[in-house]
């Protein structure tokens, strides 16, 4: 199958650029934020043109305890089909944790987590990779993630954990040098030696993205330009083989189209020809096996008691570096500060300069629960409860805001009258 080329993450704040940048070959466009039966203009407009759109799942949370869920495989499978994308991408990660299997509350992570790079977590891997591929119409690649701290009792390097994934079930693998980058600098890996031990033949395309360093801290934010050490671990995966596809993603901070522009020359400076898509690989026969009795039971309750000391202010457990995991908290208070401002933007029109202190103070005693749309009207109801905002105004504004959204559909006329007749009481 012919390669992908040079592509750049479809966001609708760049569409128009997106459609004028000479030489895309693809995009990719975050698979929950396209609608099947509603794909945008732009993205049919670029299919009309030749250009390949592939999904990429940010919520499957393969490396999770549970097995992957149903709604989910069906809803990401019903978009490939749509867009007609050649293969769909997700990350080895987990994002939620809790629920019925450690009968604990369940927890929302809003970001991607580094699973144990241990055999257990590997073999729960597998089976939930196997699960998504028999659900999906299309091949799987999988995505090495950014992390802030490393996980204690680790049996395996980030490569061979990765190639042995290949090895035991087929799957292809979307490497990320940004996030081999991160790793280095935070974590300590080595990138070179994690390419070294890659299956290179499994590679089905290449993220490249930037980030920022703070207080000796590499931030994969996807809003800076992407750094030379970066482009330097391209050049020598570039040197190993040729990737089928190279992708420049930026998620925030759009720059002007001229330095994406730049940007993505500068990609084809280090990746001028592209290889074949590799055909979806089978599990080599007599490396696969089931994970253990209890193995996913014990994955929840360490992935649970992690996440709860995250975003619930429990103690660290065991073997964890504490000071990592408060800036973790940290990072994870900030992205739910900045993902809500972007879905609900009154909330920090009418918090002005304290949103996102009172945002960060809100999450030390509310765990996100479901997703950020939830996590908005909560934080709206905390504040209204907390007697926020001071003006009496923007807190009746606040208040109609709430009340118009927090219910099972749009408010009709005489609700609208009523939540306003309550907004005049609010004091």
């Amino acid at each position: 199958m012919a390669g992908l080329g040079t592509g750049i993450g479809w966001r609708p704040e760049i569409a128009d650029a997106v459609e004028r940048l000479p030489g895309v070959d693809w995009v990719e466009v975050v698979a929950e934020n396209v609608c099947p039966g509603h794909v945008p203009a732009s993205l049919t407009r670029l299919r009309e043109r030749g250009v390949t759109v592939v999904p990429h799942g940010v919520s499957l949370g393969l490396g999770g305890a549970d097995r992957p869920d149903e709604a989910r495989l069906a809803r990401l499978a019903a978009t490939a089909t749509a867009l007609g994308a050649p293969l769909v991408t997700e990350h080895i990660a987990f994002v939620r944790a809790g629920g019925p299997l450690t009968a604990s509350d369940p927890l929302e992570a809003g970001h991607l987590l580094p699973v144990p790079r241990t055999r257990e977590a590997l073999d729960v891997l597998c089976e939930n990779v196997r699960v998504a591929q028999e659900a999906l119409p299309v091949p799987l690649a999988l995505e090495n993630v950014a992390a802030l701290f490393s996980w204690p009792g680790e049996e395996l390097s980030e490569g061979r954990f990765l190639a042995e994934l290949v090895e035991r079930t087929g799957v292809r693998l979307l490497i990320d040098v940004a996030n081999l980058h991160t790793n280095r600098l935070n974590r300590g890996d080595d990138p070179v030696k994690a390419l070294a031990e890659l299956p290179v033949e499994a590679i089905a395309y290449v993220h490249v993205a930037g980030g920022v360093e703070r207080d000796g801290v590499w931030h994969d934010t996807h809003a800076h330009p992407v750094p030379p050490r970066v482009l330097d671990l391209l050049s020598e995966l570039a040197a190993r083989t040729a990737p089928p596809g190279v992708l420049l993603e930026r998620d925030d901070d759009f720059p002007p189209e001229g330095e994406l522009a730049a940007e993505l020359a500068a990609i084809r400076e280090r990746v001028p020809v592209t290889g074949a898509l590799p055909e979806a690989g089978d599990a080599r026969e007599g490396v696969v096996r089931e994970a253990a009795e209890g193995a996913r039971e014990r994955l929840g309750l360490a992935q649970a008691a992690l996440l709860s000391a995250l975003v619930a202010g429990t103690p660290v457990p065991e073997g964890f570096d504490g000071a990592r995991l408060r800036l973790q908290t940290l990072a994870l208070a900030r992205k739910r500060a900045g993902v809500v401002a972007k879905l609900a933007p009154e909330l920090p029109e009418l918090l002005g300069k304290e949103y996102r202190d009172v945002f960060v103070a809100y999450t030390r005693t509310r765990p996100m629960a479901g997703g950020y749309r939830q996590d908005a009207l909560a934080f709206a109801r905390y504040l209204l409860d907390s007697g926020r905002p001071g003006d009496v105004r923007a807190r009746r504004r606040l208040y109609r805001w709430w009340a118009e959204r927090s219910g099972p559909r749009p408010p009709g006329r005489t609700a609208r009258l009523l939540h306003a007749a309550r907004a005049a009481l609010v004091a």
